[in-house]
């Protein structure tokens, strides 16, 4: 039997003081399915500069993936949140886990200014709002730690033949009701992040631009 290459889902440890992170309970919760026939395997990676990208490149070159989805977490958005574009600079408002705070810094010395999404990103973001859950195209990661690894992320991917993007997600019940804001129940998140892989895994075309690099 040929063996299919898995999708690769990654979240984040907490960070800011929070103990909980949406995007590694999805994470945790998916590991093991399978989504269009296709296996998931999965990386809760810390939120910390240079160390996340160290442990992507390592999931990546363990598991060579068909598709990597990676998801973080963004306090007040009320839904899914796809990501557009990754830009080559890391700028801090706050220190990461590490106490690590790089302002106004690239990603990678050299690189391009920033990728697109490969990812069917309307079409997933269609798919999610048919189904009832709140759902946009995002036009900003961020210059934290999310933009760090989805910038790496397309990065390490530019010369393989693998779709790839970053998801946001809101918070989970339980930090709302300390924090406020909007949320979305865990099991509405796995759902619908599953859904979008599967959308992803089937839909050709309808990528957020062509791919490439921003110079």
């Amino acid at each position: 039997m040929v063996s299919v290459a898995p999708v690769l889902v990654t979240g984040f440890q907490p960070f800011g003081g929070e103990t909980l992170n949406p995007s590694a309970d999805v994470a945790h919760a998916l590991a093991g399915a399978r989504v269009g026939g296709v296996p998931v395997v999965t990386a809760v990676l810390p939120c910390v500069f240079g160390r996340s990208l160290e442990q992507l490149r390592g999931a990546l070159d363990t598991h060579r993936p068909q598709l990597v989805l990676a998801l973080g977490q963004a306090g007040g958005r009320d839904g899914f949140s796809i990501e557009r574009v990754a830009i080559n600079v890391d700028d801090a408002r706050i220190a990461d886990n590490a106490g690590i705070g790089p302002i106004d810094t690239p990603v990678i010395h050299g690189a391009p200014a920033a990728y697109f999404s490969t990812l069917p990103i309307k079409a997933m973001v269609g798919a999610l709002r048919r189904a009832g859950w709140p759902a946009a195209v995002s036009q900003s990661a961020g210059t934290f730690v999310c933009n760090h690894v989805f910038y790496g992320l397309m990065h390490s991917l530019r010369r393989r033949r693998v779709r790839a993007g970053f998801m946001h997600l809101p918070l989970l019940p339980e930090q709302a009701a300390r924090r406020g804001g909007p949320c979305l129940a865990l099991s509405d998140q796995v759902a619908g992040v599953a859904l979008a892989l599967e959308v992803a895994l089937t839909t050709r075309g309808d990528s957020a631009e062509s791919g490439g690099a921003l110079d």
